[in-house]
């Protein structure tokens, strides 16, 4: 129903553009436009169909704006379901505490900032000699290699993963500096 609706909307549109487009070229406007200019301009202003007209347009202007206005579900990742008709989602938030949590299990790793957006998570590790103690017993290779695998499962997993999972993205740390 959605895509016919679009389809509807991008035809009429498409139309339109044409014939203003033809208009311009120097063409005479189509049928349907002569007619509307013409009503419109015989009208009176208080006619009932004028009247419908224009509360027909506030109220879908309104709603275009109530729309702009709303924040949606941008917030939340949605995930995948085992029942149709079913929906759920997790805030990209606790996602990001879930992988922050994961990532800082990894030997090595003293600190972890993880941003989880709509189609790409960034991670970010560091690994401190001075102050950790893991990371005097595991060489800074194997960690990377270890936290490059760790966050993925940490999201959620069969038969609830991530619907549109997001990739992953580990650029790779400085090395601090003594």
């Amino acid at each position: 129903m959605n895509a016919a609706t679009a389809g509807l909307v991008a035809g009429m549109a498409l139309g339109f553009a044409v014939d203003v487009v033809a208009v311009r070229a120097g063409r005479p406007a189509a049928a349907w436009r002569r007619h509307l200019t013409g009503e419109l301009g015989t009208r009176p202003v208080d006619d009932v169909w004028m009247l419908t007209g224009a509360a027909v347009a506030t109220a879908v202007g309104l709603w275009l704006i109530v729309l702009a206005l709303t924040p949606g579900l941008r917030h939340q990742l949605p995930l995948r379901t085992p029942t149709p008709g079913v929906r759920a989602c997790l805030d990209r938030d606790g996602a990001a505490d879930l992988l922050r949590d994961a990532a800082m299990q990894v030997p090595g790793v003293s600190t972890a900032r993880i941003r989880v957006r709509r189609h790409r998570v960034k991670a970010r590790a560091t690994s401190d000699s001075a102050t950790s103690s893991r990371s005097r017993t595991t060489s800074l290779p194997s960690s990377r290699r270890s936290a490059t695998g760790s966050p993925s499962p940490a999201l959620p997993t069969s038969p609830y993963g991530c619907g549109d999972a997001p990739t992953e993205r580990h650029p790779p740390a400085p090395e601090p500096t003594s």
